[in-house]
Order: structure tokens, then C-alpha cells, then sequence
């Protein structure tokens, strides 16, 4: 089951839907692709599944080893009034060296020893419950990366999308009053309008051009920091398309958030399992066959040694009583955070529901006051080419225009923000 899992997750990465690289969902997918987080826990899973075959080996099948070891323990004889150096003592009686009883003049051993574990299917079932939550921890992990992935390049594109509407925005009004350059220039030239009115009105499309290089930077700036968060080396300016978020569908019974707790829980509760296995009786049978001598080695001295070795720990001064009271308090400490973050989650989700509502409202009002502001463009216009009003008033008229442009475009900017908030949390 493990397996096909992580297969899924390499396939989701790789079978990408294609998309061009100016849109949202391409940076999205760049930056899950790029992401150091998502990789580090689809690299868990593996481990985790190696852990697994490491003690399913450990403990099913024999331990083989090779032994072998020479100890020598020579003495100095004083037997018969000699000094007689010995490696291997020759029942001396007096002599100045190691007690004879330590070693009988040397050791030689050179063996091949089998340790064989019984009845181990319970600890591996163990180990097999921890390692399944783990992997679903990881396997949540990413899932929540990636939506907060998600929200992040979502907000950092709306700040390249604002920064490049509003050099629209600027853009689009230097092109007004180059139009009434124009028109003035006919009426300066025919001594209309004064010079000074011309100069004032060029003072400001100067004024605009310097908004519009701004905004330009920023949006610039802005798409290098988007590239940086996607992982992406690339550093020319694209053209990036306009994006509309929709509010996701209200999600009440089930959330990935709310099951991290859950999964954190479980993973308290099978580590605990796995250390209760240190108080369960164990049993191996061993065996062991070669040479083992303190003379020197013969022939005579191979041989073979067989047995069962059986432990139990019975006390060790309340360890797992301790361990148990340790993993109570934790799970505790999880329960409390999941409840504290259930509250925090209904009431964050009602708040960027309301401020949704509270923006559609103010961009609704802003709207309006745009369409009377053309209305009212369109007549300074014709009394402009007629002379009829002051090169001033359709300069404050011009300014008035771009600032509530760029009032309507903040608010619209930041209701995307609102849903792309809202459909994070509401996951």
C-alpha cells in the first residue's frame, strides 16, 4: 500500500497538466516541483520504508558473523633459579607474568556464531503501525505544503498583477492627455489657450510617466521575488495574466489541518506500542562452531556450541510508567491545540468571508463613482476644445480619475487576497 502511494505522489509530480509560463498555475506547479519541504518528506517516505525492511531483517532473519581472536600472555620463569622468558607458560610454578589462571597461557578463538530472534511477529506489527502513521504524516505534510505553497505565490502574483495594473492604469491616462496635448497645442497655437496651459499640462503627463516607471520597477521587483519563491532562474519580464479566485466550498467535516492532530495522536500512540515491546519476554536461539582453545590450536579443538538465550526486563526503577504519563501529557497537549485551533479556524474563515462582503460592497460604491468620472470626462472634453473650462480643473479632473482607478484597483486586488486567504484555510 505504501508503495502505491508513493508512486502516485512521483506520478502527480511528473504528469503535470502543461501550462504557459505566465500563468498562476504554472508558478504553482513550479514551486511544488522546486520546493525543498515536498521533497524532504517524499524522501521520508522512502526511508521510512527502508527503516522497515531494516527491521523486518533484523528481526526475521539470522544473524551471521565471523569471530576470531589470539591473546597471548607470556611470562618470565623462576623455576629452578632461572629467568626463562615463556609465551606460553610451561606449568610454572614461580614466574613473574599474568596469573596463569587468567588465561592458561593464551587464548585462540576463531568461530562462526548464528543468532536467530523467535517470535518477533508482534514487534514487527509494532514497528509496521508506526511506520504506516509516519507515512501518513508525510503524505499530509505534503498535501498541506503544498496549499500553503498555494497561497503564498497566489498572494505574491496578485502583487505582481497590481503593480502591473496600476502602470496600465498610469499608462492609460498619459495617453488621455497626450491626446489633449494635442487638441491643446491647436488651441495654444491659435491663441486660445496660453502657453502656460500647455506647460501645465505636460508637467503633468511627466508626472504620470514617473508612476508609470515606478510601477514598472515594481512589478519587475515583484516578479523576481515570485521566481525566487517558485524556485525558478529566470530573469526576464513576462507578461503575466490576469487571475479571478473563486470561493471554494465550505468544508466542515473534514480538514488536512484537523488531521495533522489526528495523525500526530496516532504516531504518540504507535511509538508507545513500539517501546512496551522492550517489557515483552524475548528469545533467540544462537549457535556457534570453530576453534576455541587456550593451548595452542589443534585440531582437536574444533568444535561446536549451541543454546537459547531469553530476556525479560522486569524492572527498570518505573521507566515505562514514566513513558506512558509522558505520552499522556503529549497526546494532551495535541488535543488542546486541534480544539484551540478549531475555534481560531471557524472564526478565521467568518472573518474573510465578511471582509469579502464588506469589499464587494466599497467596490461596488467605487465602481459607480467611476462611471460618473467618465461621464465627466467626456464633458471636460468637449468644454476643453471649446475653451470653456480651465486647463487646472482638467488637470485635478485627471488626478482625481487616477487615484480612484487606483483606489478601484487596490480594492479588487485585495478581495483576491481575501479568497485566496479563505480557500487556504478552508481546506
Amino acid at each position: 500500500m505504501r508503495n502505491i502511494i508513493l508512486l502516485l505522489l512521483f506520478a502527480a509530480g511528473f504528469c503535470q497538466k502543461s501550462y504557459s509560463q505566465n500563468t498562476l498555475q504554472y508558478y504553482i506547479n513550479e514551486a511544488k516541483l522546486n520546493s525543498p519541504l515536498i521533497n524532504k518528506s517524499k524522501n521520508d517516505i522512502k526511508i521510512t520504508e527502508l527503516d522497515l525492511k531494516q527491521i523486518k531483517r533484523v528481526l526475521s532473519i539470522p544473524e551471521i558473523r565471523l569471530q576470531g581472536s589470539v591473546l597471548f600472555a607470556p611470562i618470565v620463569s623462576h623455576d629452578n633459579n632461572t629467568k626463562q622468558f615463556q609465551l606460553i607458560s610451561d606449568d610454572a610454578n614461580s614466574y613473574t607474568g599474568y596469573d596463569l589462571a587468567y588465561s592458561d597461557g593464551g587464548q585462540y578463538q576463531a568461530f562462526i556464531s548464528v543468532k536467530q530472534p523467535l517470535f518477533t511477529g508482534k514487534t514487527y506489527k509494532s514497528y509496521y503501525e508506526q511506520a504506516n502513521i509516519q507515512d501518513k504524516i508525510n503524505i499530509n505534510n505534503i498535501e498541506l505544503t503544498k496549499r500553503k505553497l498555494e497561497q503564498l505565490v497566489g498572494y505574491q502574483y496578485i502583487l505582481c498583477l497590481t503593480a502591473k495594473n496600476q502602470a496600465e492604469i498610469s499608462k492609460s491616462l498619459i495617453d488621455k492627455l497626450n491626446n489633449q496635448i494635442l487638441i491643446l497645442q491647436k488651441l495654444v497655437d491659435n491663441a486660445i489657450y496660453k502657453q502656460t496651459d500647455l506647460m501645465l499640462l505636460k508637467i503633468e503627463t511627466e508626472n504620470f510617466n514617473i508612476e508609470y516607471e515606478k510601477y514598472l520597477t515594481e512589478y519587475s521587483r515583484n516578479l523576481f521575488d515570485l521566481n525566487l519563491l517558485c524556485g525558478i532562474n529566470d530573469t526576464d519580464n513576462v507578461d503575466l495574466e490576469e487571475v479571478n479566485f473563486k470561493i471554494n466550498a465550505d468544508t466542515i467535516s473534514y480538514s488536512k489541518f484537523i488531521n495533522k492532530f489526528k495523525l500526530d495522536s496516532l504516531n504518540i500512540i504507535t511509538k508507545q506500542k513500539v517501546f512496551d515491546r522492550n517489557y515483552k519476554p524475548k528469545l533467540s536461539l544462537f549457535a556457534n562452531a570453530g576453534l576455541n582453545a587456550v593451548y595452542v590450536p589443534a585440531v582437536n579443538r574444533l568444535g561446536f556450541a549451541t543454546g537459547i538465550n531469553f530476556t525479560w526486563n522486569i524492572f527498570d526503577g518505573n521507566q515505562k510508567t514514566i513513558q506512558h504519563k509522558k505520552s499522556f501529557i503529549e497526546i494532551e497537549t495535541i488535543e488542546f491545540e486541534k480544539q484551540n485551533f478549531v475555534n481560531k479556524y471557524n472564526t478565521r474563515k467568518a472573518k474573510f468571508l465578511n471582509q469579502i462582503k464588506t469589499i464587494d460592497k466599497q467596490i461596488n460604491i467605487v465602481q459607480n463613482q467611476l462611471t460618473e468620472y467618465e461621464k465627466l470626462f467626456k464633458l471636460y472634453q468637449m468644454e476643453l476644445s471649446q475653451a470653456q473650462i480651465s486647463i487646472m480643473d482638467f488637470k485635478n479632473l485627471i488626478r482625481d480619475i487616477s487615484e480612484k482607478k487606483q483606489e478601484n484597483l487596490h480594492l479588487q486586488m485585495q478581495k483576491q487576497i481575501f479568497i485566496n486567504s479563505y480557500n487556504y484555510w478552508n481546506f
